[in-house]
C-alpha cells in the first residue's frame, strides 16, 4: 500500500482537479489574515495542495514545527511566514514528485516573505517511521499534518513517535478523515480508495484510544465537518458508511487526567492572541470571551497554563480541593441521583 500512495500522489495526482471526491478538499472559509499569506505562496505549490482541512493554530512565531505529509509545501510555507525568521518549518513527505516542487521553491519564499534565508527545511521520509528522523526528543513545539494519517498504516506509532517529539507543553494539531465504523479490509486494499484519504480512515473511537495511549490523554476536537463522496462509483462501495473530516488538538502535558475534573478553577482571556482579540477557542466547547471570566475543568485549565498560551489568560484558583466530575464534559457520574431506597440493605 505504501508504493500505492506514492504512486498516486507522485505521478497519478497531477494537481487538486484530479481528485475523485471531495475528501481531500478544504472548504471551511479562510480566515482573512489567512488570504494575503497564501497570496504569497507560488502558484505550482498551490496547485499541488491535497489537504483537507487549514492547520492554523495560533500564537505560533519562533516556534519549531513539524508538518508530517508536507507534500509540495503549502502549508510548510505558510507555516513559515507565520513563525517569523527565527522559527523553523520542516516538512516530511516520502514524494520525491511533490519533495521537488517543494525545495525548487525555498528561496523563492524566502525572499517574498523578507528573510534573509529561508527558515524551512524538506525531507524525505516514511511518516511511520518518525523514530529515523535526525531530531532529539522534546524538540518540536508544534506537530501539524494535513490529511495524510490516514495513509499510514501504523497509525498509533505515528502518535506515538509524535508525543516523543514534541516539547512538553507542546502541541500536535491536525486535520483528517474519521469513519464511523471499521472499514473492512477488502476496502482498505482498494487503491483508489485508499489514496482518496477514506479507506484508511481510523473508526474515531479508535483514533481517540490510540492518541491516549501514545499519551495525549484527553484529545480536544476543535472542528468537524460531514463528507460528502460525490462519486457514484465510489459511493458504491462506501456508501453505507459516514466520513468526517476533523480536527484535534492533542496536548503534551504529562499531568492530564483522564476525564475532567473539577478543581472550582477559572480562566479570564487577556484578548492578546494576534487575529484573535475577542475571543479565543480552544475546541469546540471552550470559547472565551475577551475580559469574561470563564470556569474551566483542571484539564483546560493545564491547556492553557503549562502551553505557549499562558502569557494571554489570567489563571483563578488551585488545586487544593476537588469538587467531582466537570459538568457537561461528557463523563456523567454513573449512579442515580434519585430517592433512596429505604428498603434496601446496606453492604
Amino acid at each position: 500500500m505504501l508504493e500505492s500512495v506514492k504512486d498516486y500522489y507522485g505521478k497519478v495526482l497531477q494537481s487538486s482537479n484530479d481528485l475523485q471526491t471531495n475528501a481531500c478538499c478544504t472548504d471551511e472559509a479562510m480566515p482573512e489574515f489567512l488570504k494575503p499569506i497564501l497570496s504569497k505562496v507560488h502558484d505550482e505549490v498551490l496547485m499541488r495542495y491535497y489537504g483537507c482541512g487549514l492547520v492554523v493554530p495560533e500564537q505560533m512565531a519562533g516556534l519549531k514545527i513539524l508538518d508530517l505529509g508536507c507534500g509540495a509545501g503549502r502549508d510548510v510555507y505558510a507555516l513559515s511566514a507565520m513563525v517569523g525568521e527565527d522559527g523553523l518549518v520542516v516538512g516530511l513527505d516520502m514524494t520525491d514528485e511533490q519533495l521537488q516542487v517543494a525545495r525548487q521553491y525555498q528561496d523563492y519564499h524566502a525572499d517574498v516573505f523578507g528573510y534573509k534565508q529561508s527558515n524551512v527545511q524538506f525531507i524525505q521520509g516514511d511518516i511511520d517511521r518518525l523514530d529515523e528522523l535526525p531530531f532529539d526528543d522534546d524538540y518540536f513545539d508544534l506537530i501539524v499534518s494535513n490529511c495524510v494519517i490516514n495513509l499510514v498504516q501504523d497509525k498509533a506509532n505515528v502518535l506515538k513517535q509524535a508525543f516523543r517529539l514534541l516539547k512538553p507543553g507542546g502541541e500536535m494539531y491536525f486535520s483528517d478523515v474519521y469513519c464511523d465504523r471499521r472499514i473492512p479490509e477488502c476496502l482498505v486494499k482498494d487503491e483508489v480508495l485508499y489514496g482518496e484519504c477514506l479507506s484508511g480512515a481510523l473508526y474515531w473511537r479508535d483514533f481517540l484510544e490510540f492518541s491516549k495511549q501514545a499519551g495525549f490523554t484527553d484529545p480536544r476536537l476543535v472542528k468537524d465537518r460531514v463528507l460528502t463522496i460525490e462519486n457514484s462509483k465510489l459511493e458504491a462501495k462506501i456508501g453505507y458508511m459516514n466520513f468526517y473530516s476533523a480536527t484535534y488538538r492533542l496536548f503534551k502535558i504529562p499531568e492530564l487526567e483522564s476525564a475532567c475534573e473539577d478543581y472550582g478553577q477559572a480562566v479570564r482571556y487577556k484578548g492578546t492572541i494576534e487575529h484573535h482579540p475577542h475571543f479565543f477557542q480552544l475546541d469546540n466547547h471552550h470559547k472565551m470571551e475577551v475580559g469574561k471570566m470563564f470556569s474551566v475543568c483542571g484539564n483546560t485549565y493545564r491547556m492553557l497554563n503549562d502551553t505557549r498560551f499562558r502569557s494571554h489568560f489570567e489563571f483563578f484558583g488551585n488545586w487544593d480541593v476537588h469538587y467531582g466530575i466537570f459538568p457537561d464534559c461528557g463523563t456523567p457520574i454513573p449512579f442515580d441521583n434519585g430517592e433512596t431506597n429505604q428498603s434496601g440493605a446496606c453492604c
